[in-house]
């Protein structure tokens, strides 16, 4: 906002609103609305890895969740561990890509 202001010429002495700087430069507050959607986001990939999506399933066979195909590339039975790990981003990382350097587990093709 001090950008803004300093732009406009607005001393510090000038009893202008914010509101009314967002008005002159022809601007809306964006930072609120990109924390909403970030929220929104991530709102969605926890429910995701949650496993409470709603919705019908196919006839057949069940598919293999994702969260289960991760559990059993890990060799991590808890999901309450698989979470706490998730929670740090470069361990997870980590975790993941040295599952594709050494083989550990047997491919079924």
């Amino acid at each position: 906002m001090w950008c803004y202001r300093r732009m406009l010429r607005i001393s510090w002495t000038q009893k202008v609103s914010n509101v009314r700087v967002l008005q002159r430069v022809a601007r809306s507050r964006e930072l609120l609305r990109i924390i909403k959607k970030r929220n929104e986001r991530y709102q969605l990939l926890q429910l995701i890895m949650m496993g409470k999506v709603e919705g019908k399933r196919r006839v057949g066979r069940r598919k293999k969740s994702w969260l289960r195909n991760i559990r059993e590339w890990t060799n991590i039975v808890s999901v309450e561990t698989l979470f706490c790990l998730a929670q740090h981003r470069e361990k997870f990382a980590e975790l993941m890509a040295n599952q594709w350097r050494c083989p550990k587990r047997e491919e079924k093709f």
